[in-house]
Formats: C-alpha cells, structure tokens, sequence
C-alpha cells in the first residue's frame, strides 16, 4: 500500500459530476469549497495485498452474522439500546426469516497501513454511502489514468447480479421504490439511491421513485402510499431503520411490516435485521465473541476499562454517521463513562500517509467482497469533511 500524487486531470470536476458523482466539493467551516473527490493522489496496492483484504472482509462479514444470531438467542437487545419489545420482536423475526428477505449491501471500515493485519473500525450494514464514487468515477480514472490496469471493484457487475438473484423475494406485479430523504442537501444520499436504482433497472425490475417525506399513509386501506396513491409493497430505503421505528409513522411500519411471511403490505429493503450489524455495540460483542482476534480491536460497553491506561480508547455512541459524537482519549488519560451509551473501543489512530489520515472502505455485495473506497482526513476522526481518494493495483515493482 502506498500513496502516490499525480497533477489531476484537466476539467476533472465535470467528469465526475457527468459520473453521477454531482458533490464533488466540500464547505468546510470557514465557507471555502475544497474537493471532496481528490485525485491529487491516489493509493497503489499489490494484487496479494487485495486478495488477503478480500479474505478479511468476507470472515469479518461471516463474524458478524454469527454476532447477529447470538443478539437474538441471548437476547441482547438492550445492549443494543433496542428496548421496544415490538422493534425486537421485528428484528428477531426478520432474522429468523432473512433467507425470505432482499438484502443487498455493506461497506466495513477497516484500519490497514499495508504491514499488518487490517482491524476492524466499524460495519456499515444499513445505510452506507460513499458508493457512487467507489463504484463509477474511480473505476474511470483508472481506465484513464492506468489503461490495462485493475481495481478492487466489482461493485456495479456485484449489485446487477444482486438485484437479479433476489428479484423472485419481492412482491409480484408491483415496482421495487427507492426512497432518500429531501434533508439530505448536498445530493449524496440521491445519487446513491438513483444509482442502485439504476443497478435495479439493469437487472430487469420495475421501479419507482418516491421520497421518504412524500411516502404517506392511506387509513381506509392501512398501507403506505406514493403522492399518487399507489401502494409501496416493496421499498429500498436510505433512511436508518432506528429512524424508520422512532418517527410518527412507526406504528405504521410495525403494523405492516412485511418480513417474508408476505402477511405484511411493505417490504423494506435493507430488512430489519441490519438494525443488529448498523450498531456499534456489534463491536463489542464481537470482541466477547473473537476475543484477540487479529481482525478486531478490544472493545466493551461498560466503559474502556484498562484501554484507558493502556492503548487509550475511542468513545463511539451506538448509533450515527459521519464521525458524530465520536471521542478520542489519548493513553493514560482518565476513563469518562459517558450518559448515552457507547461503545469503547481501542484507540488504533488512523494510518498517517504524508500527513493524511486514511480509512478503507471495503464493500460486501450480499456475502461476498465487491470493491474499495478510500478516504482521508486531516485529523483522527473521518468526518464530513473527509476527501475520497481513487485507487489502483499494479504489479510490486
């Protein structure tokens, strides 16, 4: 693994924006825009160092999984901050029936510097973006940039195939919707959903297109509807599930959830159990479960116990995007319980590449690993003001 600069392409912002990638700056606080898509620099792998990381990610992903069946038969909800019975009772179910339910995508965050094993920082099971770049600009630069080289992405190819294996588990004679939320302002979460729509469509399913704003609620016949009326039997939604059974329509979306048993009016795409992988408090479990695994980093849910003094830690509340609420305590400083509950994790700091703190982003596709995207920032913590750095393999030299 190593970073390398290069003078980046002329009239490259429309390029990518032609790509689908239509937010490729960022405002940082002080109001200046600053390129999101950054290839100034770019990362080169070797072909062995891509297949180990590929290996990595699918045990990690299997790891998970058997962390979700011990949440559900040990009933360890409460860990989880899940304390309505009836979200519970949701997400158990659509764990027992998930081999019934359309599940598409995920993107693990691990820590790799290139000379030791990668470490997992976190699973994006839910609602992950960052897949627009990962999968269609950065694989164009590299036709570019490097003709007749390759990538770790077989993100569009992976979601195709997905979408046309899982289309016999949606509901007959009526389109798949996709739905993001109008909060979003800078177009992310639009491009993303547009994009696996487009994903959909290639594999032969119908659409639809509706926001989650504009999804609303038919009484006489007790279904979600579109702005024209139609019923939404199926949706894939970028809207985190601990949003979709906190808001006023939760009672709605309990009472008519589909999960497989096809007794509901909407299946929700990604299902209910991705609720026990998109949590934070997975981490800990994992490491009660794998403890001194070389993939995972210790962590707990009561409190960084001896991190504190030792490693230092990383306080990460259960829930959020984008870095929020995430703490860094440096070692031998003082262990902080904090109110809302966290995980703890060892404090790894991002790998330092000339100054830049880098994170990958390795994409699952259903069970198998399918690409990579990479991000950097400035400080320890991978925030919004993060930049997405393209990559490529070639041959050690």
């Amino acid at each position: 693994m190593e970073r390398r600069t290069v003078e980046p392409r002329p009239g490259w912002q429309q390029t990518v924006e032609e790509q689908g990638l239509v937010y490729p700056l960022t405002r940082h606080p002080d109001d200046s825009l600053r390129p999101y898509w950054d290839e100034s620099a770019y990362y080169v792998f070797t072909l062995p160092e891509v297949e180990a990381l590929e290996e990595t990610v699918e045990e990690l992903h299997r790891m998970c999984l058997t962390a979700a069946e011990h949440i559900v038969s040990a009933d360890r909800f409460g860990d989880l901050g899940i304390t309505d019975p009836r979200v519970a009772a949701a997400v158990t179910e659509a764990w027992h029936r998930r081999t019934e339910l359309p599940s598409v995508y995920g993107r693990f965050d691990p820590r790799y510097d290139g000379t030791g094993p990668a470490k997992l920082l976190e699973y994006n099971a839910d609602t992950p973006t960052s897949l627009v770049e990962a999968a269609s600009p950065q694989w164009f630069w590299m036709e570019e940039r490097f003709p007749g080289a390759d990538q770790w992405n077989s993100l569009h190819e992976r979601l195709v195939a997905a979408w046309k294996k899982q289309s016999a588990l949606l509901p007959p004679g009526s389109p798949l919707y996709f739905a993001h939320s109008t909060a979003d302002e800078l177009g992310e979460d639009l491009m993303t959903v547009a994009y696996l729509k487009e994903t959909a469509e290639q594999a032969g399913l119908d659409t639809g297109w509706v926001a989650m704003e504009d999804i609303g609620w038919d009484p006489l016949s007790g279904r979600f509807v579109d702005q024209q009326l139609r019923f939404l039997r199926s949706c894939f939604k970028l809207y985190p599930w601990e949003w979709l059974t906190t808001d006023r329509f939760a009672g709605h979306v309990l009472d008519t959830l589909d999960n497989g048993g096809g007794t509901g009016s909407t299946l929700w795409i990604e299902p209910a159990w991705k609720m026990l992988l998109s949590n934070k408090a997975l981490l800990a479990i994992l490491w009660e479960l794998y403890p001194g695994h070389p993939n995972l980093l210790p962590a707990h849910l009561d409190g960084p116990r001896d991190l504190a003094g030792t490693t230092g830690y990383v306080a990460k509340p259960l829930l959020g995007r984008e870095g929020a609420g995430v703490t860094v305590h440096e070692p031998g400083s003082p262990p902080v319980v904090r109110e809302e509950a966290c995980c703890y994790q060892e404090l790894a700091p991002l790998p330092d590449f000339d100054g830049n703190r880098v994170v990958l982003g390795a994409w699952v596709v259903e069970d198998e690993s399918a690409g990579l995207g990479i991000r950097e920032s400035t400080g320890l913590i991978t925030d919004e003001y993060a930049r997405f750095l393209p990559h490529v393999i070639l041959q050690a030299t």
